[in-house]
């Protein structure tokens, strides 16, 4: 069981995933503006590699933006990476590209 939390200021935050209360990864994002953050590294410790460990990060910082009407730019080759296989969580993108 992944348990992430979140850590945020004015400027900076990330999301820090635990498994047993042991630190498995991190996700860092930093600000753009008051609307939108940027995911700008993304690193799970080799121990939990192909865990989900990033995917659980990456979904708590979705569940962040949806619940506080705030959109992701994901720089972080992970997090593209991510929301390009994953069509249902980029409604939080900023550059929303409708595929009908």
């Amino acid at each position: 069981m992944t348990e992430v939390k979140q850590n945020n200021d004015e400027k900076h935050g990330n999301f820090e995933a635990f498994i047993d209360g042991n630190h498995a990864g991190l996700m860092t994002y930093t600000w753009a503006g008051e609307e939108r953050f940027i995911i700008d590294h993304t690193e799970v410790e080799e121990a939990y590699n192909g865990k989900g460990v990033g995917k659980e990060m990456l979904l708590a910082a979705v569940d962040f933006a949806r619940k506080n009407g705030k959109t992701i730019i994901p720089l972080c080759p992970f997090a593209k990476a991510t929301f390009q296989k994953h069509e249902e969580l980029q409604d939080v993108l900023v550059n929303k590209t409708q595929a009908h």
